[in-house]
């Protein structure tokens, strides 16, 4: 009888209830305006259950209706300053405050209450959205739906045992997660369409259930390409189409001062196309969007393992897309394609991976303390995301730096807004394209294009933000931290400049040092944040290691990115090209010997021949500064001299990676030891992966991205003590 909905239904007793029935009489939820903030948070608080705490007021978009009755829950008293947002009128009481946290009320005393939860017309929504609740789309059934909506309603009746009405709420009621499994199955079965268990949770309530459903059946639920303004460009064979606005709560849209940036292809110095430029108010914008997706929207309440599912499914989006990302990287970066396709756009999708199977391994610890005796007490811990988090990340890698810091901090399940390059942003639109198409929830991702001194600014200044990750030069970095700190001492990680030594021993495998060393230089045209920015060769093997780098160097093929024979394109813009040759002068005035290279290509693009410098003294600026491009700086040491070049090599500010070659472990293992920096690479160069933290000391900065601990970045540690 339960089964096919024919059981007698029986009026659930009001006796032994925990709430006096009495308290449904309006009379008695109605809020007494006179009172104080904090015995209108008490009244209100204490209504929380049921049956709620009274009030009238003008709905926003449905004024001509006049004051509705509404029920407020979820009510916290207001320690900070009053926030702007819309206003709303409350019959008897003064003007109520719509904003990103709710609805903020004032008690007679002129302090705040803020509630989290509104109802009206049967539907429970976050007070938040008030405003928003009359755009929604208002369904009309067909005569055949309302039937199965019926059936539907007999089947959470028999699940539940109660009468059902369209606030009814499942869990409420007392559902289980079996009594989940079976209202998916029974209303699938009915409506042959897909469901699942998430959509129960995601809409509790019968008529917001119901609505779903049927749109579901309807294929409304379908997966939609998003909407934007293209542009269309032909290269590499194939036909790219990719956005140029803003990425903001799930809708690409324009700047609202309408300011745009010009993108430039590297290699023939043409504009690709016009940017949207975020303005302050954009990045409020995005931060909003991020802090709502954050607290009440989707994102914060699905599982961690739902959470790596969205992961992978944007990973293996961004696999498909892979030759589409590789050449709009290519085009945007000056990345050579077969490059851009391994590494910028290969790792990032094994990163995306990586962190996609971390989601549902974070995990506190329990930890033995005093009892309070005669009592027994519990400590354990809970890794929580941080919230919002704000990412500014470099041009040489842009797909691959964004992956790196925004992998982490999805999977550890905060928000972001990422500021990308300015000079080429296309990559992480076209990601924010996939990332909606991978239906991570609006809000969870936003992307806001602009200048470093505004939009940077902006998140780096915005009380909202609690954590900034970093990647640049220290010199900005220095800046950032000092904002974060002022802003609202916001958690920081930096991954800043580096001058990283490369040690050279007479017992190496020559041919490998040779090619080794022209990778540790030369990778990605220079741009390459652990580039060696120093190798020390020992004496004896000096002059040899110049003679064949000089030899194989002059081999290396420069030219077109997206030809497949290309080694070596063009620098990433024109403002550090000059940088380059201005670098290149100085060392030529200083005195280094300049062995190869150091001169623009007589062509259009903005490509430097790979240079070699030799005979450079620890005194000169080439010695002691950061290129970031393919000039390699070589100075001798004396045969067997262990201490006195890692002295040298440790005489610097920066410490963010090194290298080491030698075939004897011993020399090997004493350099690991004393070399200050955050990577050590022996007998090989650039070898990084995603399991392997990754971050430097001093100067280089702080803070992780790769591995285990770059979770720890996006994390806040809570203790909990329980006496029992």
């Amino acid at each position: 009888m339960v089964a096919d909905g024919s059981a007698p239904k029986r009026p659930q007793s009001e006796k032994g209830a925990t709430y006096d029935p009495m308290l449904n009489k309006k009379e008695l939820q109605k809020i007494d305006w006179s009172k104080s903030a904090v015995e209108l948070h008490n009244f209100i608080r204490g209504m929380d259950s049921v049956p709620g705490a009274l009030c009238e007021m003008l709905i926003p978009g449905q004024t001509e209706a006049g004051f509705q009755e509404v029920l407020l829950f979820g009510s916290s008293l207001w320690k900070t300053a009053k926030p702007g947002g819309k206003p709303v009128e409350i019959r008897d009481a003064p003007l109520g405050i719509i904003h990103d946290d709710g609805l903020l009320l004032t008690g007679s005393d002129g302090k705040y209450v803020n509630v989290k939860k509104v109802k009206f017309n049967g539907r429970m929504k976050n007070a938040a959205t008030l405003d928003q609740i009359t755009q929604q789309v208002q369904i009309e059934y067909t005569p055949e739906e309302k039937s199965m909506i019926e059936s539907v309603r007999d089947i959470w009746e028999a699940i539940l045992s109660v009468d059902i009405e369209n606030d009814t709420d499942f869990f409420a009621c007392g559902a289980a997660s079996m009594d989940v499994v079976r209202l998916v199955e029974e209303v699938k079965d009915l409506f042959k369409t897909e469901l699942e268990n998430g959509d129960v949770f995601m809409a509790p309530t019968f008529e917001e259930f119901c609505t779903n459903v049927v749109l579901k059946a309807r294929g409304a639920n379908a997966p939609v390409e998003i909407e934007y303004r293209a542009v269309e460009v032909e290269a590499n064979k194939m036909k790219l189409k990719f956005p140029c606005q803003l990425f903001i709560d799930g809708k690409f849209v324009d700047a609202e001062n309408g300011k745009s940036l010009k993108t430039v292809n590297p290699a023939t110095e043409e504009v690709i196309c016009d940017v949207q430029c975020a303005s302050k108010s954009d990045v409020d914008k995005a931060v909003a969007a991020a802090k709502r997706a954050f607290e009440s929207g989707e994102w914060s309440k699905i599982s961690a393992r739902e959470r790596g599912q969205y992961l992978y499914k944007l990973a293996d989006l961004m696999q498909q897309h892979k030759e589409e990302l590789a050449t709009l990287e290519s085009l945007d970066s000056g990345a050579v394609y077969t490059l851009a396709l391994k590494t910028h756009v290969g790792m990032s999708i094994e990163t995306w991976r990586y962190f996609a199977g971390w989601t549902d391994k974070i995990q506190g610890s329990t930890i033995p303390v005093s009892h309070a005796r005669p009592n027994r007490n519990l400590s354990f811990t809970k890794k929580e995301p941080i919230g919002v988090c704000g990412l500014v990340t470099p041009w040489n890698y842009p797909l691959m730096m964004l992956s790196w810091k925004m992998a982490a901090c999805l999977a550890a399940g905060n928000t972001v807004v990422i500021k990308p390059a300015q000079v080429c942003p296309l990559t992480a639109l076209k990601f924010a394209e996939l990332s909606f198409r991978a239906g991570i929830p609006p809000g969870v991702i936003n992307v806001v294009c602009g200048t470093g001194s505004v939009a940077g600014q902006a998140l780096a200044d915005h009380p909202d933000v609690r954590k900034l990750g970093f990647t640049g030069s220290t010199e900005i970095g220095k800046v950032i931290m000092k904002s974060c700190a002022e802003a609202n001492l916001k958690k920081v990680s930096l991954e800043l400049g580096g001058k990283s030594p490369l040690v050279i021993f007479s017992d190496c495998d020559m041919d490998k040092a040779v090619r080794m060393g022209m990778q540790s230089v030369f990778f990605n045209k220079g741009e390459n944040c652990i580039a060696a920015g120093r190798i020390f060769v020992e004496d004896s093997i000096h002059d040899e290691f110049v003679r064949r780098v000089v030899q194989e160097t002059k081999k290396i093929q420069i030219g077109d990115p997206l030809n497949r024979s290309t080694a070596h394109g063009p620098q990433n813009h024109l403002a550090h090209l000059k940088k380059l040759l201005e670098y290149v002068d100085i060392g030529v005035k200083e005195g280094a010997k300049l062995e190869y290279g150091g001169k623009r290509l007589n062509r259009p693009g903005y490509f430097l021949q790979p240079t070699i410098f030799s005979n450079v003294e620890d005194h000169m600026y080439i010695a002691k500064e950061e290129s970031f491009g393919p000039i390699m700086i070589i100075s001798r040491f004396n045969n067997g001299d262990i201490d006195g070049v890692l002295k040298r090599a440790n005489a610097t500010e920066y410490g963010l990676a090194s290298g080491v070659f030698t075939k004897d472990i011993s020399k090997a293992m004493k350099f690991a030891e004393k070399v200050e920096a955050g990577t050590v690479f022996v007998n090989t160069y650039n070898k990084t992966d995603v399991a392997a933290p990754f971050g430097g000391f001093k100067q280089s900065g702080f803070g992780k991205d790769l591995g285990q601990e770059a979770l720890n970045e996006y994390l806040k540690t809570k203790c909990v003590t329980i006496e029992y």
